[in-house]
């Protein structure tokens, strides 16, 4: 995917496994946020987010969020 047309933000996990860390996330192609996230982890296991309803804006006139808040659903074992 080409993240220099449609950009990136920042998703703030807030709570679950990783919580508190941030990780820089591309928008979906409409310029979304992206409702769910899956984040690989150790031994083939992945953690699966999903969108929260806290929104962070700059100070620019840009619609679009700087930062997304997620949280945690489901540990996933594969």
């Amino acid at each position: 995917m080409d993240t220099s047309t449609t950009g990136s933000y920042t998703a703030k996990l807030i709570d679950g496994p990783l919580e508190g860390k941030t990780v820089a996330t591309p928008f979906l192609e409409s310029g979304d946020p992206r409702p769910r996230l899956e984040l690989g982890a150790e031994h083939g296991k992945h953690y699966v987010y999903s969108r929260a309803a806290g929104l962070e804006f700059s100070a620019d006139d840009d619609d679009r969020p700087t930062a997304v808040e997620y949280r945690f659903v489901e540990t996933v074992f594969v």
